[in-house]
């Protein structure tokens, strides 16, 4: 017989999961409320195995029913003391999956209704190697890039974004293959794949349906 039961919800087997639950929701509301951000919706849902700097959080902005999932680590490359505008934005309903990394240094921007999974990984710079001599360690970082992703995208398991200059979007709702490594741009309504990701399938806007590969290079196939 269950330990707890309310009338239109499923019975408590274990009294355990109830002190599990009640204690990220208590970690959830002292971060709510003692952490700087630049600016906070409503229902900020964040797991207290998350790595997130108190010190940087006035670079990040969360819109509303934002998820951060468990070890997921927000990262700002930046002084904790300079001031300026966010680094990382998360609007509406963005939820980051598991052990997911968002490092930011210039601007990483996750748009409404974007989905992470398990492990992936968001960069705007990458680690300076210029100097042979010195170990990479010791070379910081490079100037980067910015990132945009549209709303309705979902990013699969492992999946790697990472730009190093200029500014990378992947258009409204795409869909990223788990494991893919994307370093560039691509349009909405696609889904890609591989190291390096490239479009495997499209959303044809005329034909109103799903086809393989991408659309300009269909139609130059077909002027040929």
């Amino acid at each position: 017989m269950a330990l707890f039961s309310r009338k239109g919800r499923v019975p408590y087997e274990d009294p355990l999961l109830l002190v599990g639950r009640a204690f990220k929701k208590i970690c959830s509301i002292l971060i709510n409320t003692t952490y700087p951000f630049a600016s906070m919706g409503c229902d900020l849902r964040i797991n207290y195995s998350c790595e997130l700097d108190r010190s940087i959080a006035h670079r990040i902005k969360f819109g509303n029913w934002i998820r951060l999932r468990n070890d997921v680590r927000l990262q700002v490359v930046a002084p904790s003391d300079q001031k300026g505008e966010p680094v990382i934005v998360l609007d509406d309903a963005a939820d980051i999956g598991p052990r997911s990394t968002i490092c930011a240094k210039n601007r990483i921007h996750l748009e409404r209704e974007v989905t992470l999974g398990q492990s992936v990984l968001i960069m705007d710079h990458s680690p300076a190697h210029e100097d042979v001599t010195r170990p990479i360690k010791s070379q910081g970082v490079t100037e980067g890039g910015r990132i945009r992703i549209e709303k309705g995208c979902f990013i699969g398991q492992g999946a790697a974004i990472l730009c190093d200059k200029g500014e990378l979007v992947l258009g409204r709702n795409c869909v990223v293959a788990a494991n893919a490594l994307v370093t560039r741009s691509f349009p909405p309504f696609c889904l890609v794949a591989g190291n390096p990701a490239r479009v495997v399938q499209q959303f044809d806007p005329v034909k109103q349906i799903w086809v393989l590969g991408g659309l300009r290079s269909r139609n130059s196939g077909n002027a040929n």
